[in-house]
C-alpha cells in the first residue's frame, strides 16, 4: 500500500460520516437529490457520490452551501464543517464535540453498521448491556440539568442501540471484558446493581455474545492501565474487500478519538487478546455475576 492509499483509507470514514449526516439534513429538509443538485448547480451524480462518502477532496465551501440550502443551524452547520477538514490523523469528536446536538453521535452510526465489536470496559457497564435503571442512574449524574422528560429520551435511545444483539436476523456479534470493579462499584443503589448483574449474566447466553470478566487478582495485563475502547469491524463485501476499515473508539470524560491507522488497531487488537486470556471464561464470568448479585441481594 503507498502513502497515498494508506492515506485514502484514513479518511474513509469521516467521509461517509459526512455524507450520512448531509443526506440525513437533505432529506429533513424535504429536498429530493435533483432537487438538492439543482439548488447548488451541480450535476446529481456530484451531490450522489458526497452523500455516498465518495468525494475524494471534500470541499468545506461546498459543505456551507449544503448547510446554507437545508437551513441548518450554526452549532450543526459547525459539525459539517468540521468532518469536511477532518484529516486522517485525528478524529472530529475531539475538537467539536462541543458542538455536536444531543441526537448527533458519530459512535451510534458507527456501531449500526459494524458487524462485530470487541468492547472493554474496566469502569462501567457498556451501554448496549445497561438496564433502564442503571442507564437512568448514570445519565441523572452526567446530565444533571435535564428535565425527567429528556432523561427518559436518553435512556431509550440507550434500550434501542440494544436491539442489535438480540434481533432476529444477523444480530451483531459482540464479545465484552469488563473488569470485576465493574461489577462491584454500587451505581444508583444495590436495588439497581443486582438486576443488572443477572442481566448481564442471561444476556452472556446469546450464541452472538461473549462476555468475560477480567478479576482483580489479574493486575494489570498489559503493563499499564487502558481506557475504556471498543473495536469496531464492518465485515467484507460480496467481492471480500473490506466495507469500511475497522476503526478503535477510545472514550474519556472530556471527549472521545476514533484510532483508524493499522498499526492503532493491531496495537489494540492485540490488548484486547490479552486481556480475554487473562478473564474468566464465559461460563465461570457468568457464575460470578450471580454470586455477586446474590450479595447485593443480601445487603438491601
Amino acid at each position: 500500500m503507498t502513502d497515498g492509499q494508506a492515506e485514502e483509507t484514513g479518511s474513509t470514514l469521516p467521509r461517509r460520516q459526512l455524507g450520512r449526516y448531509l443526506r440525513e439534513a437533505r432529506e429533513g429538509a424535504g429536498l429530493t437529490l435533483e432537487q438538492a443538485a439543482s439548488l447548488m448547480e451541480w450535476h446529481k451524480s456530484t451531490l450522489s457520490r458526497l452523500e455516498r462518502g465518495l468525494t475524494e477532496k471534500v470541499r468545506v465551501r461546498d459543505v456551507s452551501g449544503l448547510c446554507e440550502v437545508y437551513g441548518l443551524s450554526e452549532g450543526k452547520t459547525a459539525v459539517a464543517k468540521g468532518l469536511a477538514e477532518q484529516t486522517p490523523a485525528k478524529s472530529w469528536w475531539h475538537t467539536y464535540g462541543d458542538l455536536i446536538p444531543a441526537w448527533f453521535n458519530l459512535y451510534v452510526g458507527l456501531e449500526a453498521g459494524a458487524t462485530e465489536l470487541a468492547i472493554f470496559q474496566p469502569l462501567l457497564i457498556p451501554g448496549l448491556l445497561q438496564t433502564r435503571a442503571y442507564a437512568r442512574a448514570i445519565d441523572r449524574r452526567y446530565f444533571a440539568e435535564d428535565t425527567d422528560e429528556e432523561l427518559e429520551r436518553r435512556v431509550q435511545l440507550r434500550i434501542q442501540r440494544q436491539h442489535m444483539l438480540t434481533r432476529s436476523r444477523q444480530p451483531t456479534k459482540v464479545s465484552f471484558v469488563l473488569h470485576e470493579a465493574v461489577l462491584r462499584t454500587i451505581v444508583g443503589d444495590r436495588c439497581v446493581m443486582a438486576p443488572q448483574l443477572r442481566h448481564l449474566a442471561d444476556v452472556g447466553t446469546l450464541d452472538n455474545i461473549e462476555l468475560r470478566i477480567l478479576p482483580f487478582h489479574a493486575g494489570i495485563p498489559v503493563g499499564m492501565a487502558l481506557p475504556p475502547f471498543t473495536i469496531l469491524d464492518f465485515g467484507n463485501d460480496v467481492r471480500g474487500k473490506l466495507i469500511e476499515p475497522p476503526v478503535v473508539y477510545c472514550e474519556s470524560y472530556t471527549g472521545s478519538a476514533y484510532l483508524e491507522g493499522r498499526a492503532d488497531v493491531l496495537r489494540f487488537r492485540q490488548a484486547f487478546t490479552v486481556l480475554q486470556q487473562s478473564s474468566r471464561d464465559s461460563r465461570p464470568s457468568r457464575d460470578l455475576l450471580r454470586e455477586i448479585a446474590r450479595e447485593f441481594d443480601r445487603d438491601r
